[in-house]
């Protein structure tokens, strides 16, 4: 079978192996000793022949106290266009959309856009701790002003457009887990499908995805940076559509797990005229939150080592691999000296498979109070006054923390509360919990930002329109051993449903089990939960999602009724767990964006009701 081949996508679960069949012998043989083979039905259970990680001398790392984002390029050769360069060595992806509405004269592109260059290259040397020894990492180079520097943080505009170019530099002969093709996604930005990283889209200089023209090696990225909306409202669209904190990642069909976890992943924060990204700004309507350097990205990653230190991951197993150290950028159990001042701190849980609840712990003064701000990269109404927060895989939340309440000299740790000892998903929380990350008030520095009580007003909903809009059902389950959606396994070249463009839906997502959880992605739009049960019983929205959300964790034998759009453009988008072992093996599914008229779906099981 070649690489990357889809079967049949009924449920049939000796296909769904043979997909994997593929793998390079080399890999398997690094992989076998610590294989999970189990493919029963229930939760993987860690195997005890699998010692824990080494452990680690906690505070022996310290992360940087600024970051340094992602330098603009002047001019990128070839020049970007809206049709791929293949004659220069770009893959075979499908024409920008909308391209000519935004540049016009192709001379004129690095005039009215930012132009960024990434490479996806391996490292040999990278430090997770000073316990254990350096080691091979992938990640997603790009110049800064401190040189080059793995996955760096982008710093972009609304009405502002972006063109990203990807190069896969990863070694074609790669040995070990991951595999060396990409396709980068940038969640959740509202992008034209064909910059979207669909998983099907991956590439490398001799190989390319199935729903890809051919293998290069580069391809051009193209984030228009506008809202939701853009047709209905004119100009850029709806600003009560903006999007805050989203971050990019390796989407790679069935190898997503183990290229993120080998670290190709990374920020990339938005901002316009009411979140500014500058605390000085005095123009009308801007919130003046807290702004870079004090604005600090912190990433989450739970990752697994062997009795030499070295991380390891299982991709032939449909559980994944749960990890039991906790990255922070990269690091384990590092120390963030900050300023007595405020800082907007955004949250991310990377994944793979462990959840978090996160608590600031300030020793001998008990839990810490902050204000969340945003949750999944989107403002909410107003600010709300919290001492933990509850993280699913690509979840993020944004929180400010005072820490001008504090003297020079204190000492904070973050500690993550939630037990997990399966990748069946989280258990109970309980104290003291395990600190990930020692926060230490070193300096004094100025502070001209601040919190309004109000932040970004939600656009309303009509229950006319919620009432008339069409429900869709998806079931996230386990079927003989095979993650599924209603039943079936994903083939990236078929759509499951098909969506006029304009249209709105309601989507129900359903978990039947009592034995996983299910953090829900869906790609290209925001939506807005309607309602939650539990055991058929219906329980409240927390306050914090009650704005709009990418991700939508679905704990045991829970529901949610979603209100989706899907505006502005067309293509093939996907909808996914980011349990990302759930998502490499097979529950995932296509849907199409497509023009009024345009509509041939004839799955009634899976049609609107």
């Amino acid at each position: 079978m070649t690489k990357h081949s889809t079967p049949n996508p009924t449920l049939d679960p000796e296909a769904n192996l043979g997909r994997r069949n593929f793998l390079k012998a080399s890999s398997a043989a690094v992989v076998a000793p610590m294989l999970l083979t189990s493919r029963k039905g229930g939760a993987q259970v860690i195997d005890p022949v699998i010692p824990p990680s080494p452990p680690t001398r906690p505070w022996r790392e310290e992360l940087p106290n600024e970051i340094a984002p992602l330098q603009s390029v002047g001019l990128l050769s070839p020049d970007p266009s809206g049709a791929a360069n293949t004659a220069s060595g770009e893959c075979g992806r499908a024409t920008h959309q909308r391209w000519a509405e935004f540049f016009g004269d192709q001379s004129q592109v690095s005039d009215r856009a930012d132009l960024y260059e990434l490479r996806a290259r391996e490292y040999a040397d990278w430090v997770f701790h000073p316990d254990y020894p350096a080691q091979q990492i992938w990640g997603f180079e790009g110049n800064t002003a401190d040189g080059p520097v793995l996955n760096p943080t982008i710093f972009a505009r609304y009405g502002r457009p972006v063109v990203c170019r990807l190069f896969n530099e990863l070694p074609v002969d790669h040995v070990g887990f991951g595999t060396p093709e990409v396709s980068m996604h940038l969640h959740n930005l509202h992008a034209p499908s064909e910059s979207d990283g669909f998983p099907g889209d991956y590439f490398s200089p001799t190989k390319a995805g199935p729903t890809l023209g051919g293998p290069g090696s580069f391809k051009d990225h193209f984030y228009p940076n506008v809202y939701a909306g853009l047709d209905e409202y004119g100009g850029i669209g709806d600003p009560r559509q903006a999007l805050g904190t989203l971050w990019y990642h390796d989407h790679t069909l069935d190898f997503t797990a183990p290229n993120a976890s080998r670290g190709l992943a990374g920020f990339y924060l938005l901002f316009d005229h009411i979140d500014s990204g500058d605390e000085h700004d005095r123009t009308p309507g801007a919130l003046r939150l807290p702004s870079h350097p004090y604005d600090y990205p912190l990433m989450f990653q739970d990752k697994r080592f062997d009795a030499d230190g070295v991380q390891f991951y299982d991709q032939m197993n449909p559980e994944g691999t749960l990890g039991d150290k906790i990255t922070v950028n990269g690091k384990i159990e590092p120390v963030l000296r900050v300023a007595n001042r405020r800082y907007r701190l955004r949250l991310l849980n990377a994944g793979p498979t462990r959840f978090y609840d996160f608590y600031l712990v300030a020793p001998g003064k008990g839990l810490q109070p902050f204000r969340y701000i945003a949750n999944d990269g989107n403002l909410l109404p107003a600010s709300i006054v919290m001492k933990h927060i509850r993280l699913g895989m690509a979840e993020r939340a944004d929180i400010v923390v005072n820490f001008g309440r504090y003297p020079v000299g204190t000492v904070l740790y973050l500690v993550n509360r939630q037990n997990q000892d399966d990748t069946r998903g989280p258990a109970d929380v309980e104290a003291p919990g395990t600190r990930v990350l020692k926060i230490i008030v070193d300096r004094t520095a100025p502070d001209t930002s601040r919190v309004p009580s109000a932040l970004r007003p939600l656009p309303p909903l009509d229950p006319l329109e919620i009432e008339a809009a069409p429900v869709r059902r998806w079931e996230f389950a386990r079927k003989s051993g095979m993650w599924t959606v209603n039943d079936r396994l994903i083939d990236v070249t078929s759509p499951r449903a098909e969506i006029v463009k304009g249209s709105a839906e309601v989507w129900e997502l359903v978990n039947p089990s009592g034995g996983w959880a299910h953090p829900i992605h869906i790609h290209f739009e925001e939506g807005r939960i309607l309602s939650k049960t539990v055991d058929g019983i219906d329980v409240p929205i927390p306050l914090h999602e009650q704005g709009r959300k990418d991700v939508y964790v679905l704990d045991k034998t829970t529901t949610m009724r979603v209100f989706l759009r899907f505006r502005d453009f067309t293509g093939k988008y996907v909808m996914h767990c980011h349990n990302l072992p759930h998502e490499d093996h097979a529950m995932m599914v296509r849907f199409d964006v497509t023009e009024a008229g345009a509509v041939a779906n004839k799955d009634i099981t899976e049609s609107p009701q």
